[in-house]
């Protein structure tokens, strides 16, 4: 080889690290130059000076082997390869601790560092470990999560990569402690972003010279980076949306509201276990409403449910009433749509709450305020009679006593006084049999809810034993303006009259009980099928002190005739003997 005399400056220049910033930008490596060399004679040959610089490129050379010119295209299959794997655990694993796990040990083997860290911002913005590799240990120490955490604060403030080749000679770095420290010689730390926001890093260092990051690498190590994002974001928030779903099964199942979920079909796609206690049915997938409900509150929720669907609007029943085995509850229910349900689109959620109990403790409240009144107003009225009485009675013993003593021309004003009373007795108790009339308390109510009400309170009374009820009644009626009790009270006796017509029916002993809208008044069904009524009662069953009964004192149904005459209304009946007894009840919706 020729000899060749150089300069200082020709032989020293290209390899100072001072021209580290040019160096980054044109894609260049620092080889490293031995100091001592630097400063021995000015008359160093070329052969030696070549020689050099092959060693030094070889030991690089076997570093990165991509580097070299016949194996160039396999180093970049390798990282084409490390960047698939990468964008392939965007659409795998979901689990953000194995994710992390493969990202730093594939940014590890790509960029040949011999240690690495992935840190997480957390909610104070402050990087926290999450991963931590270090290719010389199979066991880290404390000392080992020493590393520069400038460079690494610095790319989470401000989103940009940072890298140098010689982090002890480049001016940036080279008086940080923590780079004397651990001997830094190349340093490479990228942002993990996702829109522009930065969610952490991943920091590679290497203390050998024989390891150098190259500019190129930075752009290789960004590419990955982003990939890298892409998978930790989509996995962190798959687990927050697995926290939300399990947090709302948790009150979802735990509310002692019960909770159906209809697809668009009315099949059940959700139940909840407090609805599963309502109905005592465990869930199965699929199935219908005829699952839990049967008859006419059957066919009643169905007509909400599609009502719901068509109009999207939401429906509430303030009371049904379900027969759960041998035992009567009564539900809220409100029903409104939800969108989503399944990939068949909209369905409808069904909010149901047992309120059995409270209607119950209701009733015994109602009872209870009746039972006082009733017995205030015998008080009065046994007070008034008493006094009537009294009167009678002082005469009547006047008279014993005039007859014993002759005085004949003084009984007239006696048996007057007696008489007089007996007037003012009858008087009296044809003002109590008015009272419906002149002491009413109108509302606003609904018909259906009142007969639920009812029928609630009597199926467990002795006389309704052995009677099966067929309720169907029109969710469409609208509400009327009537004195609840006295309402309630004409369907009361319509109903006991029924049971004592069925007493003697050894089979199908049945009331039926039906209502609806018609020409926008209220039409109510009571019909039994027991013995019916002859023809020629039927003119006079209506009528006060009528009754085919040995017990009975036939006033029953001649005070539900004036109460509804009183509402504004008309009561009729049907029957054929043998067969059945039908009233018919039609209602205004206002006096």
């Amino acid at each position: 080889m020729a000899e060749v005399s150089l300069s200082v400056e020709d032989s020293v220049m290209p390899f100072q690290s001072r021209d580290i910033k040019s160096l980054e930008k044109t894609d260049k490596f620092i080889l490293p130059v031995d100091r001592e060399t630097v400063n021995t004679s000015i008359e160093t040959n070329a052969e030696d000076l070549l020689s050099r610089m092959e060693r030094s490129v070889n030991t690089i050379t076997r570093a990165r082997p991509h580097l070299s010119s016949d194996k160039s295209t396999d180093g970049e299959i390798s990282n084409y390869k490390t960047l698939l794997e990468i964008s392939a655990l965007v659409n795998s694993s979901l689990v953000t601790d194995d994710i992390l796990q493969v990202v730093m040990k594939r940014a590890i083997e790509m960029m040949k560092a011999e240690r690495g860290f992935l840190m997480l911002l957390d909610d104070n913005s402050q990087l926290q470990f999450r991963t931590v590799y270090n290719l010389c240990k199979e066991e880290l120490m404390q000392e080992d999560f020493k590393f520069s955490g400038s460079v690494a604060n610095k790319v989470a403030f401000t989103g940009e990569s940072v890298y140098t080749s010689d982090a002890q000679n480049d001016e940036r770095y080279s008086k940080q402690k923590s780079i004397a420290e651990l001997n830094l010689r190349s340093i490479m730390c990228v942002p993990l972003k996702i829109q522009d926001k930065t969610i952490g890093v991943i920091y590679l260092d290497n203390s050998s010279e024989a390891r150098l990051f190259l500019e190129s690498d930075l752009y290789l190590f960004e590419l990955f980076a982003t990939q890298a994002a892409i998978a930790i974001n989509n996995s962190r928030l798959y687990e927050r949306i697995l926290r939300l779903k399990r947090f709302n099964e948790d009150v979802v199942s735990n509310t002692p509201v019960g909770l159906v979920v209809l697809n668009n079909e009315l099949k059940i796609a959700v139940m909840n276990s407090a609805a599963e206690r309502i109905f005592h049915r465990t869930h199965v997938p699929n199935t219908t409403l005829d699952a839990l409900l049967a008859g006419n509150t059957h066919d009643r929720w169905q007509q909400s449910c599609q009502s719901v669907l068509a109009s999207g609007v939401a429906e509430s029943i303030s009371r049904c009433y379900i027969a759960v085995g041998e035992e009567e509850r009564v539900l809220s229910v409100k029903l409104s749509p939800m969108e989503e349900v399944d990939q068949n689109g909209r369905g409808v959620i069904i909010v149901i709450e047992d309120i059995t109990e409270k209607t119950i403790l209701e009733n015994y409240v109602t009872i209870s305020e009746k039972l006082i009144a009733k017995g205030e107003m015998a008080a009065s009225i046994g007070h008034e009679l008493n006094n009537f009485l009294a009167i009678i009675s002082n005469n009547a013993e006047l008279m014993q006593v005039r007859l014993k003593k002759g005085e004949h021309e003084k009984l007239d004003k006696s048996a007057s006084a007696i008489l007089d009373n007996i007037a003012k007795i009858k008087r009296f108790t044809d003002n109590l049999m008015d009272l419906s009339k002149l002491d009413q308390e109108l509302v606003t109510y609904n018909i259906n809810r009142l007969i639920d009400d009812l029928l609630f309170s009597i199926k467990t009374q002795q006389r309704f034993k052995s009677v099966g009820f067929v309720v169907r009644m029109s969710p469409e009626i609208p509400d009327c303006e009537i004195d609840v009790g006295q309402i309630q009270q004409v369907f009361l006796n319509l109903l006991y009259n029924a049971a004592d017509a069925l007493e003697n029916r050894l089979e199908k002993a049945e009331i039926l009980i039906t209502t609806r809208a018609e020409e926008g008044k209220v039409v109510a069904l009571v019909r039994d099928s027991g013995c019916g009524v002859p023809p020629e009662n039927q003119a006079k069953i209506f009528e006060p002190h009528f009754s085919t009964k040995t017990h009975g004192h036939g006033l029953g149904l001649s005070n539900c005739k004036r109460i509804i005459e009183n509402h504004s209304g008309t009561i009729s009946v049907e029957s054929k003997v043998g067969e059945y007894t039908e009233f018919k009840i039609i209602l205004p919706q206002k006096r």
